[in-house]
């Protein structure tokens, strides 16, 4: 049995996967990756078109249903160097690094602004938990591009945090202005779906109405897929002891989900101290919350559920669940630790898979 993986995504055998989906899901899991089944079979797939490639410091799997011979990836290419001149930063010559250096003459192009704006919704939409002025502090502890500090310690912390708080930036006439220059922004945290938009959007004014767009584990799905049934995707909890199981499976409808979690970017100090990649903007701690995994679903653009699903990790299983409740069009699939120590999972109330 052949497998191929891509990052967070595993395409495996229909049969492979219902043995699996039918074990039970261990309990002491510690992250949770997204898989996207892929039912191969003996039907037709003549018009399965894929693209596999790297985008912004990951890989990106795309799949679509056209009939001819047209190729999207030069178009994908282009919109992947896009981004990269808009808000990534770690390129240099990038629109965003040069605003994070303080050049005020920089034009913040149609990209950087729709991530801006979406950023400044979600940012008082959660009360402050999803903020990309907390770029200092990725930096701080080692996460981003920018040397880390050594010995950071409370006090150090307490200095940074004035640097920190989205209300503290603005857009005016196509330019991003900082009340501080030592204000770093980090769009990092919604670029991956933000991209994924971009190529679903592509593929949607060239009249491809069935396709899944996956980019680093985030996706975006319209349509039908091969079997002319939704796209599926299985959320997993890998266990500790090597084995492999699914917490559950779902169907995308026309449809975006973003996964987030603290199972795999951590830094461990000399003294053993763990600081997670979920750093709490309004304390400046990288602690982990109750919230192992927070899964967001929607009809929303990907690069929504990606901001929701990264400030649902600061803000713990609590306080997700209310968030969640009072914001009927997202879905959450959300894996925690209870209060006995327990691994469980939850879903949402409009959860309808």
């Amino acid at each position: 049995m052949i497998f191929l993986r891509i990052n967070k995504t595993l395409y495996l055998p229909s049969n492979f996967v219902t043995n699996l989906i039918t074990t039970k899901v261990m309990k002491n899991c510690v992250f949770v990756l997204i898989l996207l089944i892929f039912f191969s079979c003996e039907n037709n797939q003549t018009d399965l078109k894929i693209i596999e490639g790297n985008a912004i410091g990951t890989t990106f799997t795309v799949r679509y249903l056209a009939g001819g011979s047209k190729n999207y990836e030069t178009k994908i290419d282009s919109l992947i160097a896009a981004i990269n001149k808009s808000a990534s930063t770690y390129i240099p010559t990038s629109d965003l690094s040069k605003i994070n250096k303080g050049d005020t003459t920089i034009l913040a192009d149609a990209n950087l602004q729709e991530i801006f704006i979406k950023s400044k919704k979600i940012y008082k939409e959660t009360n402050g938990a999803f903020d990309p002025t907390v770029g200092i502090l990725v930096n701080a502890y080692g996460f981003g591009p920018e040397k880390a500090i050594e010995n950071l310690d409370s006090l150090k912390i307490q200095e940074l945090l004035k640097y920190v708080g989205f209300e503290k930036v603005a857009l005016e006439n196509e330019k991003i202005k900082k009340l501080y220059s030592e204000i770093y922004l980090d769009f990092n945290a919604i670029a991956k779906g933000y991209l994924v938009d971009m190529v679903s959007r592509m593929f949607e004014n060239n009249g491809v109405a069935n396709y899944m767009v996956e980019i680093g584990g985030e996706i975006r799905a319209r349509g039908q897929n091969e079997k002319g049934t939704p796209w599926k995707i299985a959320i997993e909890n890998p266990n500790t002891d090597g084995s492999r199981s699914f917490a559950t499976v779902i169907e995308l409808k026309n449809e975006s989900i973003a996964t987030s979690g603290n199972y795999r970017k951590f830094n461990i100090k000399e003294d053993g101290t763990k600081y997670v990649h979920t750093i709490n903007p309004k304390t400046g701690f990288a602690k982990e919350s109750n919230l192992l995994s927070a899964s967001v679903i929607s009809k929303l653009d990907c690069a929504d559920v990606d901001g929701y699903a990264t400030a649902f990790m600061e803000m713990g299983f609590e306080k997700s669940t209310d968030f969640v409740k009072n914001h009927p069009e997202l879905k959450a699939f959300l894996i925690y630790v209870h209060e006995n120590g327990e691994i469980k999972t939850y879903k949402s109330d409009n959860f309808d898979n």
